[in-house]
């Protein structure tokens, strides 16, 4: 009450209750039209998840959108009738501040793959309102963190280990030889975790570079997940990537060894430094060649064998290239050059410097990749380099400057 007159004093302006009012009854009118659910938690605002009437588990990986440049004043009410569009929704989820406004972005999860590819072919640079054009592309769920400054002479057994001591949920480590000594570490690695939450809990905790691993302060950053490919392209694939080859390892050594199940299957080899390409006249043999070749001893190194990866395939080696850069392992520069390797043969190929300036040119339209952290199928491909996520690198240009969070963490 305000003195005597009888008055109550509004806790908010009459404009803004209004407004305020208008929004939830929207909000309401929503819901009861489409029989989702919603519910607000950990800052974000989750639409359906599952959607009514769903059965079985949730849609597999591939089938989530993340959405920037959102007003901050536009809701679901405008939102999720704008992606229906696209297909089924089977969660919607924007991610809001304490204000009651959005924080400008959302992810949107359909029920197949299908409409998320839609939905980024229809709704990426739609213009929202007059002058505001959102920004639409793929999201990606990762589990996996690279981890720089590890002493090189540790190996996987001991850094498992140690990262089993400080963090939770690790699965696997992948570690990469030496080019020079077999007998040590690269320098760096990546540490795979049972679930996205659990990867970015650890990142949170290890990020401040408080953390210490045998004596060494640490460097972390997200890796790239693993990208799907078009299997129709993957089925036509018959050149081989092999990595871990000794330096002194030779082409002719090479075409022999490939070539050894079938004299003549081998049409060319090109290597540079300690990674090659083996091409085949046949699909066939390729595949024949991958398991045969693939752990096999060739001068005294276990090589590693996976299908190549098309170049049109685009990655990117920022994590990596960020790591050397900033001089955690001194200059390690080779033929590859300061931006990531040069180009060679047709240039239709371009490397990633992900070894540490040890990459050189290759051709043919292949791309050398780091593999899987889990054992790679037979047809399957290797995961991409280890690269910040896709939205990492767009989010600047969905979300406008200024926000450096990982959208994960504000996420989890």
């Amino acid at each position: 009450m305000e003195g005597d007159s009888g008055k109550v004093s509004p806790l908010v302006g009459e404009d803004q209750f209004k407004a305020s009012c208008a929004k939830e009854m929207a909000l309401l009118a929503l819901m009861e039209q489409t029989g989702y659910n919603m519910v607000q938690e950990n800052g974000q605002r989750k639409y359906g998840g599952p959607p009514p009437g769903w059965e079985g588990p949730p849609p597999p990986r591939g089938c989530e959108v993340f959405v920037g440049k959102i007003p901050r004043d536009l809701y679901e009410d405008k939102l999720v009738p704008l992606f229906e569009r696209a297909g089924r929704i089977y969660e919607f989820r924007l991610m809001m501040e304490f204000s009651g406004e959005n924080r400008g972005y959302a992810f949107v999860m359909y029920t197949n793959r299908e409409a998320a590819q839609r939905a980024i072919q229809m709704l990426d640079n739609y213009e929202i309102r007059p002058g505001k054009f959102i920004g639409v592309c793929v999201s990606l769920d990762n589990c996996r963190l690279f981890i720089g400054s590890i002493p090189k002479d540790k190996r996987k057994d001991e850094i498992m280990d140690e990262m089993k001591k400080v963090t939770d949920g690790v699965v696997d480590v992948i570690v990469y030889p030496s080019s020079t000594d077999k007998s040590r570490n690269r320098g760096f690695a990546f540490v795979e975790y049972e679930s996205h939450k659990a990867a970015a809990m650890a990142r949170r905790k290890l990020i401040p570079g408080t953390f210490q691993l045998w004596g060494h302060s640490i460097q972390v950053d997200w890796a790239e997940p693993e990208k799907d490919v078009d299997e129709e392209v993957m089925q036509r694939v018959r050149v081989l990537y092999v990595r871990n080859l000794m330096l002194s390892t030779s082409e002719e050594t090479l075409h022999q060894e490939f070539s050894r199940f079938k004299p003549g299957s081998v049409e060319r080899v090109k290597k540079l430094t300690d990674y090659a390409f083996v091409h085949y006249r046949c699909r066939d043999d390729a595949v024949t060649a991958l398991g045969l070749m693939n752990g096999a001893q060739i001068d005294g190194a276990t090589v590693e064998v996976t299908l190549a990866k098309p170049a049109g395939i685009k990655d990117g080696g920022v994590a990596v290239r960020r790591y050397y850069s900033r001089g955690y392992l001194g200059n390690n520069g080779g033929a590859g050059g300061g931006g990531g390797g040069g180009a060679g043969g047709n240039g239709t190929f371009s490397p990633h410097r992900n070894d540490g300036g040890m990459m050189g040119g290759a051709g043919d339209g292949y791309a050398a990749t780091l593999p899987c952290p889990s054992p790679v199928p037979p047809l399957s491909l290797p995961c991409p380099s280890p690269v910040l996520r896709q939205k990492d690198v767009e989010r600047d240009g969905l979300l406008g400057k200024g926000m450096k969070d990982s959208l994960w963490e504000l996420d989890t």
